[in-house]
């Protein structure tokens, strides 16, 4: 029987980047996916003829370029287009437009307001230093507090010059920033309602906060730590689908001399004298390996695949306590032809982003109240895109794809399972929405694919069908993340790593975890980690 160095459980980006690193480091490697597919949430597929649909993941800005360059992405297939902009369509027929340019976006605001089109370029000051403060410990393994290592108090040492580094004003600005509400900070440099509707966006994407809950700014941080072609915040669409992003790191590992097998998952973590020897597929064959790498999330992962009687009685009890909640859906349209709006002009740059149709911050958290009582929102916060006014080789010539992730989707309906009725009928609240701003959206429907957290969690394994893997709030980040002395991306069961977004630093297509994950076995193994980024090799 073959043993492998390492077998990764989960062909998700992740568990691809964390197995592409192994591989590249000489180990010999198993991805095992219980999909017939490999990505995870980060997808294209063909579910109409002709059509590709981006079905889970649809927008990329998060992956490292450090990652992308050390497995040379790029010459494995993919390129990633920024966007243009996007635009909040308002209830009273104008719009608010957002553009790359930042003097084009400032002049945009201040059609609603000088004050604020003056403000913005405090705020924009104010996000990027706190970007540049979190963003280069996404790259590093977060230290343990309780450690006396000489690594954990290195890296101690090393986050509190950095945050010593900073003013004493800057230092309460931090603090405050990460513990307070999007609706809270946006309000301390604007006025006007589209204009902080259109801010808040990304503090509530894929969390199961609203607008006014503690802890949503930081969510909006998350958002802007990415990049597309050295534009800090910017964000793309991949070409051919968010799949390609999956497909080229699968090419990487294979290049490596790494295997994918997919159509089966896993039955169970094998353990033999207390350490994890191997695992077992669904169906019982068995498939040895010197150690073994989730991809998963920490809920399925040891309270479903791993036997409780061998994991600390406390790990368990934290585990159970780690908060994963749905709170998105998504509808995946295919398109006759490009519908209009009428607010937006014809030729306008803004069908080439994002749209929104959300003008007020009270009108969101209104969105969030139905979640909160296990319902899917009734005006629900959409954004909205069409990939195919930049990327045309998803569709027929003359066709669209329109994309719309969905803000509140309960993972369970006032206490019960989804039912295929619920979710027909959540993807007609979507559709009706949409058809409000465009007089000839329904008319141009071919097909639509709607998804509520309960077909998340059932295709992708998404606990509750929550993206990031855990909710982003304070005590679920750096070193609490998933578990106070467990954020190393090792478990209780040696031989058993964790490399999926439950991890530092969390989720979106981001790479980070499984890279991150793979420095820390490299190290374990004391194996030459040659050709991995200095940001990410050591501490």
């Amino acid at each position: 029987m073959k043993i492998y160095d390492a077998i990764i459980v989960g062909a998700g980006h992740n568990g691809l980047v964390n197995a592409a690193y192994l591989a590249k480091a000489g180990l010999s490697v198993l991805v095992v996916e219980k999909n017939d597919w490999v990505g995870g949430a980060a997808v294209s597929r063909s579910l109409h003829p002709g059509f590709l649909y981006s079905n889970c993941s649809y927008v990329c800005s998060l992956l490292r370029p450090e990652i992308m360059r050390d497995l040379d992405l790029p010459r494995h297939g993919l390129q990633v287009i920024p966007y243009e902009g996007g635009a909040v369509l308002t209830r009273d027929g104008d719009y608010l437009g957002s553009y790359r340019d930042h003097d084009a976006h400032r002049r945009e605001i201040g059609r609603f307001s000088l004050r604020d089109a003056e403000a913005y370029d405090r705020y924009s000051a104010d996000v990027i230093r706190q970007c540049r403060f979190i963003r280069p410990f996404l790259l590093r393994t977060p230290p343990d507090p309780t450690s006396l290592k000489p690594r954990d108090l290195a890296e101690l040492l090393h986050l509190g010059r950095k945050f010593y580094d900073l003013t004493e004003a800057e230092m309460a600005d931090t603090i405050r920033f990460w513990t307070m509400s999007i609706a809270e900070f946006l309000a301390e440099y604007f006025e006007t309602d589209v204009v902080k509707a259109n801010l808040s966006i990304s503090g509530i994407i894929g969390t199961a906060l609203g607008p006014m809950s503690p802890g949503s700014a930081y969510v909006l941080l998350h958002h802007y730590m990415g990049e597309v072609d050295g534009a800090v915040g910017a964000w793309g669409y991949a070409r051919g689908g968010m799949g390609a992003i999956s497909k080229a790191i699968a090419a990487s590992l294979q290049a490596s001399g790494g295997e994918i097998r997919t159509g089966k998952g896993i039955d169970s973590v094998l353990i033999q004298g207390g350490a994890a020897v191997g695992v077992v597929l669904e169906g019982g064959e068995e498939i040895r390996g010197k150690l073994v790498v989730s991809n998963m999330d920490v809920k399925r992962t040891f309270l479903r695949h791993v036997d409780e009687a061998a994991l600390p009685p406390d790990f368990v009890r934290k585990v159970k306590a780690f908060k994963i909640r749905g709170s998105s859906g998504k509808v995946n349209i295919a398109l006759d032809g490009l519908p209009t709006f009428p607010a937006l002009p014809r030729d306008s740059s803004c069908y080439r982003g994002d749209l929104h149709f959300t003008d007020s911050v009270e009108r969101m958290e209104r969105a969030y109240d139905d979640w909160k009582y296990g319902r899917w929102s009734a005006d629900p916060f959409l954004d909205m895109m069409i990939p195919t006014t930049i990327d045309p080789t998803m569709t027929p010539p003359g066709k669209h794809f329109m994309s719309c992730f969905v803000q509140y989707c309960p993972p369970k309906v006032e206490g019960r399972d989804w039912t295929d009725a619920d979710r027909d009928a959540f993807g007609r609240t979507v559709i009706d929405q949409i058809a409000e701003y465009s007089p000839d959206f329904k008319s141009l429907i071919l097909h639509a694919e709607v998804r509520t957290p309960r077909e998340l969690e059932a295709e992708v394994g998404l606990t509750e069908g929550n993206i990031f893997q855990g909710e982003l709030t304070f005590d679920q980040l750096l070193f609490n993340r998933p578990v106070p002395g467990y954020a190393q991306y090792r478990s209780p069961i040696p031989g058993l790593y964790m490399c999926g977004s439950s991890t530092h630093p969390g989720g979106g297509v981001m790479g980070a975890p499984g890279r991150n994950a793979a420095a820390e076995i490299l190290r374990d193994l004391k194996r030459d980690a040659t050709g991995m980024s200095d940001a990410y090799a050591v501490v």
